[in-house]
């Protein structure tokens, strides 16, 4: 006979193990019901506390910030160092004092995504920006693009362009076994006439002789595809100034079937090096940037359907172009259009879509089943697309292409300052231009991360305000070798 008390202990080992079973289940289940919400809880905190942080002129039905997303991010401080002189610049004249150091990136982007996590949840995109990104050895790149992804952001590296496919191919590729180290690749490059330096184009006369240089970069993602598998997103950025502007409608033209799916247009402002500021760049409004715009890409532009943050700052205009025919998503003029549009931000929310084919279709039967009249609406919203497009049978012969057009609209510094110095003290002013530059930041939809100071900083008050002083500490930091000479 055995013991009881050994029965017992056996019996009591038995009911633990099955209480470990169950209670590991419990947890797989709730993880899957989470993994398959169209939001993850931390970004449903996340969109709640930004919209109640959102001045009340924009709080729209158009809005997307704090409903669809938290707002876009960039890193600082990380690599201010560029090998290109550009007028204007938004750096500041301090930043090519710094020398670029692998380790620092990763360490400062490690820790600035870690604070942008806890404080935004998971799925944002994020910039990896400061000067060129390209100085960055390959490798480390890599290591600064993959801390970015394990916090759960989405990077975009944003460069001048003028580096070499052997660069690309080697941030791409693991150099220990050839395998790819990354699925998926999104890039920014920033072309115009008032850059200086460009390998092979030292000055731009014009637009135009840049144009081969634009299809050198996107030829380079479309060879890395071919290659080795690896799919790209690619954005044009141009700053616009009174020397260039009549040369937008040009650029767009030449730019929209070269690659690029989204085309960015910065106004000019008066931001960064004081020495580089060559024009009168409140010569023009944003107005006229727009219908330059507009004329390039051959229709209207319906940027009042989606908000992102203040007008006054930010426009978009989602569409595709069959063949050359631009067809805008939703139109503003057509209340059909805006309630899809309405349906779709109820349904999905702040929803990631870019996950596993088994998660997307959970998460998109859950958010469906909490607003089931997008299913009508949205079959009637295709067939006008499609209409619009010039029919089915234009579409077969001419599969859509997306493209998004954006205008980025950034302060000039003299109003920044006091704007931000007079927010931190809890002060709005009386000044109407300084009223509006701090409604501006309130608004902000781009915001860089200070976890020692716990806080989230707009972009223009980081390059306004913060950037000088943080360049003289990155300057004692990492001191720039001698033997580097600097741009002009």
């Amino acid at each position: 006979m055995w013991p009881s008390r050994l029965i017992r202990g056996r019996a009591g080992r038995e009911l633990v193990g099955v209480h470990a079973v169950v209670r590991g289940l419990i947890d797989r289940l709730r993880d899957l019901e989470v993994a398959t919400r169209p939001e993850h809880p931390d970004l449903t905190a996340a969109l709640q506390r930004r919209w109640e942080e959102l001045p009340a002129h924009v709080k729209t039905r158009a809005q997307m910030l704090g409903r669809r997303t938290a707002g876009c991010e960039g890193t600082h401080g990380v690599f201010p160092r560029c090998n290109l002189a550009c007028t204007p610049c938004y750096h500041a004249k301090e930043a090519n004092r710094v020398r670029v150091d692998g380790a620092h990136t990763e360490h400062e982007v490690d820790r600035q995504m870690a604070y942008l996590r806890d404080q935004r949840g998971p799925g944002a995109n994020a910039q990896l920006i400061g000067g060129e990104v390209t100085l960055l050895e390959p490798d480390d790149h890599a290591a600064a693009l993959r801390a970015m992804h394990r916090h759960g952001r989405k990077p975009m590296s944003m460069s001048h362009g003028d580096f070499d496919y052997e660069y690309l191919e080697a941030l791409a590729l693991d150099p220990r076994t050839g395998e790819r180290r990354f699925d998926f690749l999104s890039f920014a490059g920033h072309f115009d006439s008032m850059m200086f330096g460009r390998r092979g184009i030292k000055r731009a006369r014009s637009e135009a002789e840049l144009n081969p240089y634009r299809e050198r970069f996107c030829q380079m993602f479309q060879r890395l595809e071919r290659e080795h598998g690896i799919k790209h997103f690619l954005a044009h950025n141009m700053t616009v100034t009174p020397s260039n502007i009549d040369e937008v409608a040009q650029v767009v033209r030449a730019c929209r079937h070269m690659g690029f799916s989204m085309l960015s247009f910065q106004p000019a402002a008066f931001v960064g090096n004081r020495n580089r500021w060559k024009d009168e760049y409140r010569a023009f409004s944003t107005d006229e940037v727009w219908q330059r715009i507009e004329e390039g890409a051959g229709d209207r532009l319906h940027f009042r359907t989606v908000q992102i943050g203040d007008e006054r700052c930010n426009r978009t205009a989602y569409g595709f172009y069959s063949a050359d025919r631009y067809v805008p998503l939703i139109r503003e003029d057509d209340e059909r259009d805006r309630r899809v549009l309405d349906d779709f931000v109820a349904a999905f929310g702040g929803m990631d879509f870019a996950v596993p084919k088994g998660v997307l279709a959970a998460r998109t039967a859950r958010a469906v089943a909490r607003r089931p009249q997008i299913l009508a609406h949205g079959v009637a919203w295709m067939g006008r697309l499609a209409g619009r497009a010039g029919g089915v049978g234009h579409l077969r012969a001419h599969p859509p292409k997306a493209l998004t057009y954006v205008m980025h609209s950034f302060m000039d510094a003299r109003d920044v300052r006091p704007a931000w110095e007079l927010l931190g003290q809890g002060i709005m002013s009386d000044d109407p231009r300084i009223r509006a530059t701090q409604e501006r930041l309130q608004a902000c939809s781009y915001a860089m991360a200070h976890p020692d100071d716990d806080r989230l900083v707009p972009a223009c008050a980081q390059h306004s305000v913060l950037d000088p002083e943080e360049n003289l500490r990155l300057a004692e930091l990492l001191p720039l070798e001698r033997s580097v000479p600097e741009p002009a």
